[in-house]
């Protein structure tokens, strides 16, 4: 097991959510005297096991006293590394890390780190959907389920699926995957790199920076932003290619509708359309997983059974109902732009579209001929409307701006007729109007559903 050499006593945790509370959990079985900082409130749920577990803790404030005079701080991936509590720290000279770095410290499991701009979550669920069905002993953690640290610090699984943001990649030392999937890179996030696209690239390729030519690379071949920054690096890892325009000797691709894969000698085939996740996103998620699935020896049978019997997490493309003939979509985990030129490609039908919230600096010109081609109506729901309103005026035939989510609905309903899709797919985030996505797509779905007994 590979373990820095730590020299740390007191360990303060920042942020008591789900990481937080787990990275507390894991220092203190490891010996630490811990401490943990929220400047909010902390959900009773996490209180309460702080309590059960004897870990001191404020909420409300950051006593910056005790903060600065710890060893090591394990930082929640919500707190931006520009704040100035940890930029004292980092003049301290105080080493901050996220979760992911310090659970990695402390298990000899093998890692699979999954990143990219979209279809993270899917792909990490159908990644561990399969390995768990195929027999392995594998764990689900990152930016989904439960606390990466808080199951190191109780459970022994042999692999972990970890879904990785940027965040959590921008505080890591010497997290190290046996296996990196990279989907895509697109623009997100980019107030939190200083308006900088390449700060947001870098920091997604920091999922590669520990690892060694024993590893394995799965990475999105007809991504531009992704060879082309190849191009300026050395990759360490052993690379895999996914691709849906190229047919690939080595890696995996579509091709007719087939699903092809071809890894360390092993072949894969399995029909595209007979899965239940739909859209070219979805192929690319699907060959992602397919690859770690190969790499890690699961056999073909176990492969197709896994993916055949996935269901995946709500939010993503998910068909709520069919009403008069209308399908009503629910996309809300579509928080930029590059996740709704996916959501509009798998539609063949009128689309009538629900978009707007935060914008993150978005450039829509990525859809334009998408918007154009497939868009009958533009149903902005956000309180900044301006944007999305002046870009498409004149490119799509009617646009009606709302900040209430049954009003769109009802306007979808009102310029639907049979065959359309109603896509909720809002290229922004959620926090204008809503807690979050989710609760931005179960506003939608309960709208839609108000529908029916109306």
């Amino acid at each position: 097991m590979f373990k820095r050499s730590l020299v740390q006593n007191r360990v303060v945790v920042l942020g008591g959510g789900e990481s937080g509370a787990g990275a507390a959990i894991l220092a203190k079985s490891k010996g630490f005297d811990v401490f943990l900082s929220d400047k909010g409130q902390l959900h009773q749920k996490y209180s309460d096991i702080l309590i059960a577990e004897n870990i001191p803790f404020e909420q409300g404030q950051h006593t910056e006293e005790r903060i600065l005079d710890s060893d090591l701080v394990v930082k929640s991936p919500g707190i931006p590394d520009t704040v100035p509590l940890i930029v004292a720290l980092r003049e301290k000279g105080i080493p901050v890390i996220s979760e992911i770095e310090f659970a990695s410290r402390y298990t000899d499991a093998q890692l699979i780190a999954i990143t990219g701009s979209n279809g993270k979550t899917t792909t990490t669920l159908l990644t561990y959907h399969i390995l768990k069905n195929a027999g392995l002993n594998v764990g689900l953690a990152g930016n989904i389920g439960e606390s990466f640290a808080w199951q190191v610090a109780e459970k022994k699984f042999d692999y972990y699926v970890l879904e990785i943001s940027s965040f959590q990649l921008d505080n890591i030392i010497d997290f190290r995957p046996h296996i990196s999937v990279l989907l895509n890179i697109t623009p997100d996030h980019l107030d939190r790199y200083g308006y900088s696209f390449q700060n947001y690239v870098n920091s997604k390729f920091n999922v590669i920076r520990n690892q060694k030519v024993s590893d394995h690379l799965i990475y999105f071949e007809d991504s531009e932003v992704i060879t082309d920054e190849f191009a300026k690096r050395n990759i360490i890892p052993h690379q895999w290619g996914i691709s849906l325009e190229e047919k690939l000797e080595s890696g995996s691709y579509l091709n007719d509708g087939q699903l092809f894969s071809q890894i360390n000698g092993r072949t894969f085939e399995q029909e595209f359309d007979k899965l239940p996740i739909k859209g070219p996103h979805n192929a690319i998620n699907a060959m992602a997983a397919i690859s770690v699935a190969q790499l890690l020896g699961v056999n073909p049978a176990q492969i197709s059974e896994g993916l055949l019997s996935f269901s995946n997490a709500p939010h993503r493309l998910e068909e709520v109902e069919v009403i008069n003939g209308v399908t009503y979509v629910n996309d809300s985990k579509a928080t930029n732009v590059d996740s709704v030129f996916y959501a509009l490609g798998s539609f063949n039908q009128p689309v009538i579209l629900i978009a707007g919230g935060v914008d993150k600096g978005n450039d829509y010109s990525q859809i334009e001929e998408l918007v154009r081609n497939k868009v009958k109506g533009l149903i902005v729901l956000g309180k900044s409307f301006e944007k999305l309103q002046d870009y498409f005026s004149g490119k799509v035939p009617q646009i009606y701006t709302t900040q209430d989510v049954q009003d769109a609905v009802n306007k979808g309903q009102e310029w639907g007729v049979p065959g359309d899709i109603v896509l909720l797919s809002p290229a922004c985030a959620s926090f204008d109007l809503f807690k979050n996505y989710e609760d931005r797509g179960d506003k939608f779905k309960a709208a839609v559903r108000n529908l029916i007994s109306q």
